[in-house]
C-alpha cells in the first residue's frame, strides 16, 4: 500500500499569505459561477437583472468575470434576491 503523501497543494495552503491569496481568488471565483448559473436558472440578462436589482449593469459584468471585490453586500443582497436567493451567514471554522 502507497502511504498517504502530502500534496504540493495542501503544503502550499499552509503558508498563510498563499492560503489568503488562493480564498480571495477562489471566492471571487465561486460568486462568478453562482452568478452566471443563476442567471441561466432564471433567463435573465445582465441589463434586466440591473434594472431590477436596480445597480449598474457594470457591477453584474465586473462580478461575473471576477473584477470585483468591493461589492457592497446591500447590492449583492439586491442582486441574488432578484435571482430568488438570499444571502446566509455560516461559521466556518
Amino acid at each position: 500500500m502507497k502511504k498517504n503523501k502530502e500534496t504540493t497543494f495542501s503544503r502550499m495552503m499552509k503558508d498563510k499569505k498563499r492560503k489568503e491569496k488562493f480564498d480571495e481568488g477562489y471566492n471571487k471565483f465561486l460568486l462568478s459561477e453562482f452568478l452566471t448559473d443563476a442567471m441561466e436558472e432564471n433567463h435573465i440578462s445582465v441589463r434586466k437583472l440591473a434594472e431590477k436589482a436596480k445597480v449598474s449593469p457594470t457591477i453584474i459584468q465586473n462580478i461575473r468575470s471576477g473584477k470585483t471585490s468591493n461589492v457592497t453586500l446591500k447590492k449583492l443582497d439586491d442582486i441574488t434576491s432578484v435571482l430568488g436567493y438570499r444571502l446566509e451567514f455560516k461559521k466556518v471554522s
